[in-house]
This record gives C-alpha cells, sequence and structure tokens, in this order.
C-alpha cells in the first residue's frame, strides 16, 4: 500500500495556507493607498465622483481584509500543529517579530477600518481621511515585519546558536539583514501593481457590461497609469534582487536559471525540461551568455551549477518554471498597461477588446505574486533557515493520515472561500451604479 511521507504533506498544507493566505494581503497593503488617494482627491476637489469610488472599494478592501485575518491566524496556528521545530529553534527571533506586526500594525488597521467603514455622517471627513492613512501605514507596517523575518529566514544575520538554538546578538542586522531591503521594495510594488491590475480590472468590466458608475473611469485610469509607471520598474527592482539573490543564495539562482555544471557565459534558457535524472536539461531553447550577463554584468561571468550543491538545492524544476510564469506575467502586465494607457492618453474610446482585455488582467498579480513567492520558498529548500536549519528537523511527528485529513478539509474550506469571494467581486462589479447605494449616505457609488 503506497504511504505519503508526512514532511511532503506538512510542506504541501502550508503552501496551500501561505498561498490562499498571501491573495489578501497582497490586495490590501496597497488598496489601502489607493483609498486614501481617492480619499484625498475628494477632499481637494469636493468631487463626488472620488467619494463614490472610495466608498465602492473600501466595501471591496474591508472583505479582503476580513479573509486575510481569518487565513492568517490558520496559517499561524500551524508553527505549533505542523512545524513546533521552528519555534522551539528560531521562537527568539521569529516571536518577537510577529509580536511587532500585530502591535503596531494590526491594531492600527482593524481599529481604524471601523471608521473608514460607518463613519460616513459620524466623524469630519478629516477623521476619515486620518483613519484612511492609519490603515494604510498599518498595512505597509505589517508587510515591513513580516518581510523581515522572512528575509532573515532567506539571509540570517545578527544572531548566535546556542544548544541548537537561535539567540539575537542584534536587533538591527537581524531586522534589516541582506535581503530585507529587496525583498521589501519588490513586494511592495508586487502590491500596488495587484491593486491596480485589480481595480482597473473591475472598471474595465463594469465599463464592458455598461453598468459603469460617475467615478468608474477615474479609477481605471488610475489604475492604468500606476501599472504603466511601477510595470517596468518593476523589472528593474526585481534585477537588483535576483543580483542580491546571486550573492547570498546561489542554489537557487542554479535552480532558476537551470544551470547543472559551474559555466561561464551561461545562457539564458527561454525553455527547458530540467531532468532531475540526467542532471541537466532537456530541450533547451537559451539565449546563448545572457544568463551570465544579467547576473555578473559580464558575458563570460561565471555561475555556480546545482551540482556543487549535490543534495542541498531546490526542487530545479518548480522554481525554473514559476520563476518563468512571474516574468512572463509580468511581461504581459507591461503590454497591457501601455497599450491601456497610451489609448486613455490620447483621449480614444475605449474599445471593447482593451475593455476585455483589462478584465482578463484583473487577477494577474495573484499569479505573478504566487509564482514569486514559489521561487522565494520553494528555492530555499531544503532550508527552512537558511544553511543553517533543515525543513525536514522541525516538522511534527503525525501520522500521514492526520496531516492528510487536515490538508483535504483546508483544501475544501479554501476553495469555497476564494470561489466566494471572486463571486462577490463579480456580483458587485455588474450591479448598476444605481442600486450601488452607499449605507450612510444614499447616494450611488
Amino acid at each position: 500500500m503506497f504511504e505519503f511521507d508526512p514532511l511532503v504533506l506538512a510542506r504541501i498544507q502550508f503552501a496551500l495556507n501561505i498561498s490562499f493566505h498571501i491573495l489578501f494581503p497582497v490586495i490590501t497593503i496597497d488598496l489601502a493607498w489607493i483609498l486614501l488617494y481617492f480619499r484625498v482627491r475628494y477632499t481637494l476637489s469636493k468631487n463626488d465622483a472620488w467619494e463614490y469610488a472610495y466608498y465602492f472599494w473600501v466595501k471591496i478592501f474591508a472583505l479582503t481584509f476580513a479573509l486575510g485575518v481569518v487565513s492568517g491566524i490558520t496559517m499561524s496556528f500551524q508553527f505549533g500543529t505542523n512545524w513546533p521545530g521552528f519555534i522551539e529553534k528560531a521562537g527568539n527571533i521569529a516571536g518577537p517579530l510577529l509580536g511587532y506586526e500585530v502591535l503596531t500594525a494590526f491594531f492600527l488597521e482593524a481599529t481604524f477600518l471601523g471608521v473608514m467603514l460607518f463613519g460616513k455622517n459620524r466623524v469630519s471627513n478629516r477623521a476619515h481621511l486620518l483613519s484612511s492613512a492609519v490603515v494604510a501605514l498599518g498595512t505597509s507596517l505589517s508587510a515591513f515585519w513580516i518581510l523581515s523575518l522572512n528575509s532573515w529566514m532567506q539571509t540570517p544575520q545578527g544572531y548566535e546558536i546556542i544548544d541548537g538554538v537561535f539567540h539575537v546578538l542584534s536587533w538591527t542586522e537581524v531586522i534589516f539583514n541582506p535581503s530585507f531591503p529587496y525583498r521589501l521594495v519588490h513586494m511592495l510594488v508586487a502590491c500596488l501593481l495587484t491593486a491596480s491590475f485589480l481595480v482597473a480590472g473591475v472598471s474595465a468590466w463594469r465599463m464592458f457590461n455598461n453598468v459603469d458608475g460617475p467615478a468608474t473611469l477615474l479609477v481605471m485610469r488610475t489604475g492604468v497609469f500606476l501599472a504603466m509607471i511601477l510595470s517596468p520598474l518593476q523589472l528593474f527592482i526585481g534585477d537588483l534582487h535576483g543580483l542580491n539573490t546571486f550573492e547570498h543564495q546561489p542554489s537557487k539562482v542554479a535552480a532558476i536559471e537551470g544551470v547543472w555544471e559551474t559555466e561561464k557565459g551561461a545562457p539564458l534558457l527561454l525553455f527547458a525540461i530540467p531532468n532531475d535524472e540526467t542532471r541537466s536539461n532537456d530541450f533547451a531553447l537559451g539565449i546563448p551568455g545572457l544568463a551570465s550577463l544579467i547576473l555578473t554584468h559580464e558575458w563570460d561571468g561565471e555561475i555556480t551549477g546545482l551540482n556543487e550543491f549535490k543534495d542541498e538545492h531546490p526542487p530545479v524544476a518548480f522554481v525554473f518554471w514559476s520563476f518563468r510564469v512571474m516574468v512572463g506575467t509580468g511581461m504581459l502586465m507591461i503590454a497591457v498597461s501601455w497599450w491601456a494607457g497610451w489609448t486613455l492618453l490620447r483621449r480614444k474610446e475605449n474599445s471593447r477588446t482593451l475593455l476585455i482585455a483589462l478584465s482578463a488582467m484583473t487577477f494577474s498579480g495573484w499569479l505573478a505574486t504566487l509564482a514569486g513567492w514559489y521561487v522565494t520558498e520553494v528555492g530555499r529548500q531544503p532550508w527552512i533557515v537558511y544553511q543553517l536549519l533543515r525543513t525536514s528537523d522541525i516538522v511534527a511527528p503525525h501520522g500521514p493520515s492526520t496531516v492528510l485529513a487536515t490538508l483535504v478539509s483546508y483544501f475544501v474550506l479554501y476553495g469555497f472561500l476564494l470561489i466566494s469571494y471572486i463571486a462577490t467581486l463579480r456580483y458587485l462589479s455588474t450591479k448598476p451604479a444605481a442600486s450601488l447605494a452607499m449605507t450612510n449616505s444614499g447616494r450611488e457609488d
């Protein structure tokens, strides 16, 4: 009888949890700043259209925030249920950083979100504006602490190990570890891109279905112009992040590039099927020397191959293809946003083809972010703390049936919640503007 590996099941379960959870913070982190922009524009112009936009999108923000909180709680439970060794060995570092996230970020978001949702006609516009700013700040602080911890796991600094347990020598070095600045900026821009395509896509869908309201075009322009600026900028930021990874995590970069043997002038592989058995690539198609040029800025620069790391490198095919999905989605983002932006700048009528394209890109940020996180997290394996603590050393001794049962339960629950969330967005995006009344004022959204 086939026996499941509890370690593999536990890893799949955590991957499922974090994949579902990240879908929601990646929207709220920067949708909060877009909402603040709407509020500022209304305050300065007194144009009711900006207030309509604010109240339409604050409802979506609240729904997304709630799902992020719920899924975040279940994800954190798994540190105790499936990965107790991590808290036992690295809890002196992970615990305070997670605690700072709750104290400095979550309470701000949860408290002032109530004012954003229910403060109409109860507080002044200045208080409303301040609440929006505090929530936006809180979402970014949350990202700061979570990414600091994750980056420390990738590039650990400022610690000492006593009897197998990590202790802090310098909180400054722990928090501002070598990969943290690159990962923080890369993620914040990814969040803003995700939110930009979400607001542009939903607005385009409303225009396509002729249910757009007074603010729909303004919101779509905001999303499109943000995406126009940020999508090419993200390429530059990603390149800097890649150079940092090349310095500190060469095995991850070797998997990304599909480089098995150390070589100079390594090609940039556009397509290949990494073969673990032969430790080579099948059907490889690449551009000679370009990988070395990108990573070392020299055509004949040397890239360390996977064979140098023996069994201490990540699953190659998964990392290799996840990276290409991320980059491919990013290139598509550039093309669509610039097409849409050029059309809007020339004040041409939006074609139905363009509206369909923007609608199809509504959740493109999810795809790019998930692919990027898979590269980051799977690319760190077999380590949970890079080169210091193995994932296999911290897993709980549960039987495979126990882990499999909870994995299936999570899968069913998360599938239901995700379908419900998308269905709710679709419902809101297809309701006529006249029927979307603001709860407290009676005006249209």
